[in-house]
């Protein structure tokens, strides 16, 4: 016959309080095994101090009305248990641990009957073991691995933030926020950009587990996780991008690099686009040669003319292909060898070791020769930064697939003082416009 008890294994104030769940002997061993018993463990998320427990009895002592409240709760809980167990044996279903942590969670409410929990590291998994079932921003099923990894991450900054304590969903509010920002600010020490981004995944985190029934924070709508604006926004202006045309640069493996650098400048395409270019993308549309590509991040197709600065760079034909990894590195060289020195402030990614093979990155800021900063990046917000003002805004969001005017302004880092000079240039071209028209006399028709 299968019995329940409750007891305690810590003599500290808050002992958590334990159900142990005994089902007998086990069936079938022979005279000579020795009798082996089933019983699973699993504390009740309850926890009483042991002064104020009863080890005869296996409940708390009633001395008090809190323990009393206490007592009638895992009374109800054994009832339940002892119940679910029934049904369970007359549907054939197995016991096991989890079969137990489960209906004691249940009982209490912290998961709902998908078998979604409540507590907000629960929350963050849940979308980690469904990723390949999703929604992604392209508009298919399944989230990139960067996306995963970055739930992953967050899951861990969670778990060292709570320590002990089991965060809920439904503890995600504005004062939750605010505080969790900090400590990825000042703890972490991450950038503003970063951490702002993981309360914008914590806050998907809390909307998809409302959808699964777990109760939210009605604060959970005003977390304000907006993207900080780029204070330092680095691109290669044409003088340049002219520097590192004209440096001297000996080796066949960063020349190449150089006219990858050069060509994403020109087309304005994030790094992983650039470097998958071949052939194959060059196509000509009504007499116009073009370069068509696929964005893999925003999966927007991209059409791109194909300039007379282009074909400059590539009439020795296309760079060969190398990794994001080298492209990135082998940049800085080249900006070097073309004395981009400039000291400007920005932020450089720094490598620790953290043992057992594990790195971990993070983005130190400081002022730095402009060269330490380059990487792929730098492509799309140099052409976007150079074409500004001198291309129509709409044609320059169509290759650098901008949704909006205000993100690409955002973007390259233009203020109300950079519309104030484009309005006063633009009247000032009007008035050489006047002055250049021929002035007309009216002459009357002779007899």
């Amino acid at each position: 016959m299968a019995t329940i008890k409750f007891l305690l294994q810590s003599k500290t104030d808050n002992a958590p309080i334990y159900l142990r769940l005994s089902l007998g002997r086990v069936k079938g061993l022979t005279k000579d095994e020795k009798p082996k018993y089933i019983s699973y463990k699993r504390k009740t998320g309850l926890s009483i101090n042991p002064k104020d427990w009863s080890n005869d009895k296996g409940l708390p002592k009633q001395n008090y009305a809190d323990n009393k409240n206490l007592t009638s709760k895992l009374r109800n809980l054994k009832t339940k248990i002892l119940d679910e167990l029934n049904e369970a044996n007359s549907n054939g279903s197995d016991i096991s641990a989890e079969w137990l942590n489960f209906h004691i969670d249940l009982h209490f409410e912290r998961i709902t009957e998908n078998i979604q929990s409540e507590f907000l590291t629960d929350a963050i998994q849940d979308i980690i073991d469904n990723a390949d079932t999703r929604k992604n921003a392209k508009g298919g099923l399944g989230l990139s691995k960067s996306r995963i990894n970055s739930y992953k991450s967050l899951k861990r900054f969670v778990t060292e933030y709570q320590s002990k304590d089991s965060f809920k969903v439904k503890d995600v509010n504005v004062k939750f926020a605010k505080e969790f920002l900090r400590y990825l600010l000042d703890v972490k020490g991450y950038q503003k950009s970063y951490a702002t981004k993981k309360i914008a995944d914590l806050k998907t985190v809390c909307f998809d587990a409302e959808t699964n029934g777990i109760e939210v924070h009605f604060q959970l709508k005003k977390i304000d996780s907006t993207k900080p604006t780029n204070d330092n926004i680095i691109y290669l202006s044409k003088d340049e991008l002219q520097q590192i045309e004209d440096a001297e640069i000996h080796s066949k493996s960063l020349q190449n690099v150089r006219k990858w650098l050069l060509l994403g400048c020109n087309i304005g395409q994030r790094g992983g686009d650039l470097l998958n270019i071949n052939e194959t993308n060059f196509v000509i549309r009504k007499g116009l040669q073009v370069i068509e590509l696929n964005q893999q991040k925003t999966g927007k197709n991209v059409t791109i003319p194909l300039l007379e600065t282009t074909k400059k760079i590539l009439e020795t034909g296309l760079p060969y292909k190398i990794s994001i990894q080298k492209f990135n590195k082998h940049v800085k060289t080249i900006c070097q060898l073309a004395e981009i020195n400039e000291i400007i402030k920005g932020g450089k990614i720094e490598v620790t070791e953290i043992g057992k093979g594990r790195t971990h990155k993070r983005k130190v800021n400081g002022t730095y020769e402009k060269w330490e900063l380059i990487g792929s990046h730098v492509c799309r917000r140099s052409f976007a930064s150079n074409s500004y003002g001198e291309l129509p805004t709409p044609l320059i969001m169509s290759i650098t697939a901008h949704s909006t005017e205000k993100m690409l302004l955002n973007y390259i880092g233009k203020q109300g003082l950079d519309y104030a000079q484009q309005i006063a240039d633009f009247y000032e071209l009007q008035k050489l416009k006047e002055k250049k028209e021929p002035q007309l006399n009216i002459v009357k028709q002779a007899n």
